[in-house]
């Protein structure tokens, strides 16, 4: 096996992905606009001539959307018809769990891949833990004692972006390739009010959910120096928990990996230090 390009290398999923393969003895190459270290490589989804370098020896590649990008879906796709022609024969990519095939922005990515004759899989997670610990959760927790949302009493089956990591390693370095998608959910379906219960317990100390209306989120986004589309995406995602569309769990993660979902009851034990002030 050559080389592992891995996009968004220092994110999320993207350094747990790099921190993996290396466990395993797998080359590969972090990709980032501000890299800096051994192993790592300079990449800008909106600069072509950053590609070229990336890709050299590269296998495979695990693809993150870059932030930011008014129409992400169109450079992912240029990016993977250059890269095929390099030699790259598989893609993984990141995707999202109410996004299929054909859908916006990255189901535009996944239906591309679906019908390239390449070797491809697509990983649809639900929403990371980690949002409360590196996301937007954080701060308000410790500084404000507060979750805000307008997701109601909706439900949600988190899942830890380590397991989004061991997916997604499965998928990049098996000998067959996946070809299809998988929804990638956590065992326990938590709503906000759940959360906030449970994180109370662990630091001993009351977290309490806010449920905001979708303008009053929106609002909350904007005095934080969101833009107003941003600010109203991120209000709509949490109007889709709240009407149920998250509110289920699939096999998908153990039957790709062999391992159950981090439970979120372990992922506060593991994390209470990071909510204490």
């Amino acid at each position: 096996m050559g080389h592992i390009l891995v996009t968004g290398g220092t994110g999320k999923t993207g350094r747990r992905v790099v921190a993996d393969l290396r466990g395993r003895q797998i080359p590969c190459v972090a990709a980032s606009r501000s890299s800096s270290g051994v192993g790592e490589v300079t990449f800008d989804w909106s600069d072509p001539v950053t590609w070229e370098y990336a890709i050299r020896d590269v296998d495979a590649a695990y693809l993150v959307a870059p932030m930011g990008a008014s129409d992400p879906a169109s450079l992912m796709i240029q990016f993977i018809e250059v890269a095929r022609l390099a030699g790259v024969r598989r893609f993984v990519l990141l995707s999202a769990s109410l996004l299929p095939a054909g859908g916006p922005a990255m189901g535009q990515v996944h239906q591309f891949l679906q019908s390239s004759g390449t070797e491809w899989a697509v990983l649809r997670p639900t929403w990371f833990m980690e949002n409360f610990t590196e996301g937007i959760h954080r701060r308000t927790i410790q500084e404000e004692h507060a979750i805000y949302t307008a997701a109601g009493h909706g439900r949600v089956p988190f899942i830890s972006a380590d397991d989004i990591a061991s997916a997604a390693v499965t998928t990049l370095t098996s000998v067959e390739p996946s070809n299809t998608d998988f929804v990638l959910t956590g065992s326990q379906i938590l709503s906000y009010d759940d959360v906030a219960r449970r994180i109370s317990e662990v630091i001993d100390s009351t977290i309490t959910h806010f449920a905001l209306t979708f303008d009053e989120l929106v609002a909350r986004h904007r005095s934080q120096g969101l833009s107003e589309q941003h600010a109203q995406t991120l209000a709509f995602m949490d109007l889709t928990i709240a009407d149920g569309a998250e509110d289920r769990t699939t096999p998908d993660l153990v039957q790709l990996t062999g391992n159950p979902p981090l439970s979120f009851d372990e992922f506060t034990v593991r994390n209470a230090e990071m909510w204490r002030p």
